[in-house]
């Protein structure tokens, strides 16, 4: 071999190495900006603007930024809650973990069906959503109906919680507008996905009553955690399970 061959596949190697290189650097640069920079500079935004930390009605990021609003409420147990949602065919969603993680990329990339896929963890009362549930849409994770639901202090007359809950369409996975982080796009209008949700609910037969809160939101557009516009008539539906839900869906079975 020429010493012209050896020097031009010397050369090519040292090309695609610093190309590596590059990618490398790149790589790093992306995930410390969304992931550390970034959530970061909005957690100092809102605390310097304190008319985003007080919006009523909306839950919050890790980051402490407004992320999508309440629109949903259930009174029930949890066994309650949990019989009627899985009978409406909502799936609970696995927690939040690396594996999880990886598990729903690689079904969103490869589309392949994952009806427990995890949602992200979004904040209510300081700490983390109670319940999640999902219903896919399509082959694979990208498209996918999910609420999540917080446990509240709230009894009602048969001291069963009421669980304030956020209903969202996923349309598909995108990057975040504010962060940069990979999640997904969601629908603008929480409207339809909250009408969804309770029609479904009432198809199960178990929905003993509905009661439409008008003028819950005062403030009835803006954009969530990742950037996404939202908008809303302001009302939020809240519907009271049928008391023995759980034991006579397990009788039904």
């Amino acid at each position: 071999m020429s010493d012209q061959s050896v020097s031009a596949k010397t050369e090519h190697g040292n090309q695609w190495k610093r190309w590596g290189l590059v990618a490398l650097v790149v790589l790093v640069i992306y995930f410390v900006a969304a992931y550390l920079v970034m959530p970061e500079y909005w957690k100092r935004y809102a605390s310097r603007h304190p008319e985003l930390e007080g919006q009523a009605g909306m839950t919050y990021t890790a980051d402490g930024i407004p992320a999508d609003p309440l629109n949903v409420a259930l009174v029930g147990t949890k066994a309650e809650v949990m019989a009627i949602m899985i009978e409406a065919q909502w799936y609970p969603a696995d927690p939040l973990t690396l594996k999880s993680s990886l598990e729903i990329a690689e079904a969103s990339v490869f589309k392949r069906p994952d009806d427990e896929a995890p949602v992200s963890s979004e904040y209510l009362f300081g700490r983390k959503e109670d319940l999640s549930f999902e219903q896919p849409v399509g082959p694979d994770p990208r498209e996918r109906h999910h609420v999540r639901f917080w446990k509240s202090d709230r009894l009602d007359t048969d001291n069963r919680p009421v669980w304030l809950g956020s209903a969202i369409f996923d349309r598909r996975v995108g990057l975040s507008h504010t962060t940069g982080q990979i999640t997904h796009e969601t629908a603008a209008d929480i409207d339809a996905e909250r009408d969804k949700l309770f029609d479904d609910l009432k198809q199960t037969g178990h929905l003993a009553q509905l009661k439409v809160v008008e003028g819950f939101h005062k403030v009835r557009a803006g954009k969530n955690g990742e950037g996404n516009p939202w908008h809303t008539d302001g009302a939020l539906y809240e519907g009271w399970i049928s008391p023995g839900t759980a034991v006579s869906l397990s009788d039904e079975n």
